[in-house]
């Protein structure tokens, strides 16, 4: 076989048939991963509200996507899934919200009772220091020192160090105000957003594994 010659245009062509070749198989791994990535997420996401509606028997009946400003008059956009039992009854809503901590954005999902009482809440994304901002996930649960369950945002929940009545995480004022920011916020949209009609069937189901 002759020797392909060593010119720029032949490194050119070689560079660009290896180029297609790899874009070719990294798009075929994509879509081989894509599907078992989907269902992960979605396993995640039915296991998190299941956790924050306190509720194993649950279904999702309406999910709504709302934007609307924040206290400092950026827009937000927040995720609703108003929930339902088995029969119909509603159970509140959980709600996915996201604001800026120390080190990046912070994403929780909060559970809501019918009159907004807060039920639960898990965090579904954070970029916070280890030992210290990322200790939000227990900080603010039932019995803990930050415990926000049972509790309404209809009055801003806001740390002690502002005039409100919940501790802080020691050294991260920062994260804990983020935190508690995203809460108020999820409970301004799942307020300002109808609930869902119990006569009118579920439409997507959160199922018990």
């Amino acid at each position: 076989m002759k020797k392909l010659e060593s010119t720029l245009t032949n490194m050119v062509l070689v560079l660009t048939g290896v180029a297609i070749i790899m874009g070719g198989i990294l798009a075929y791994v994509n879509h081989l991963t894509e599907g078992p990535i989907n269902e992960q997420k979605a396993k995640a996401l039915a296991d998190g509200i299941k956790s924050v509606m306190c509720v194993s028997d649950i279904q999702v009946a309406k999910t709504d996507t709302v934007r609307q400003n924040d206290a400092k008059g950026k827009e937000m956009t927040y995720i609703i899934y108003q929930t339902q039992d088995a029969q119909g009854k509603n159970l509140g809503a959980a709600v996915e919200s996201t604001t800026g901590g120390f080190g990046g954005n912070l994403k929780v999902l909060v559970g809501f009772d019918p009159e907004g009482k807060i039920l639960g809440y898990t965090l579904l994304e954070h970029a916070e220091t280890p030992g210290l901002g990322a200790k939000a996930d227990k900080w603010f649960q039932k019995g803990e020192k930050g415990d926000i369950i049972g509790k309404s945002p209809s009055e801003p929940l806001t740390v002690s160090k502002d005039g409100g009545k919940v501790d802080a995480i020691t050294a991260s004022t920062i994260t804990s105000r983020a935190f508690l920011l995203a809460v108020n916020n999820a409970y301004n949209a799942y307020k300002n957003t109808p609930a869902t009609d119990a006569q009118t069937g579920a439409t997507n189901q959160v199922k018990n594994e």
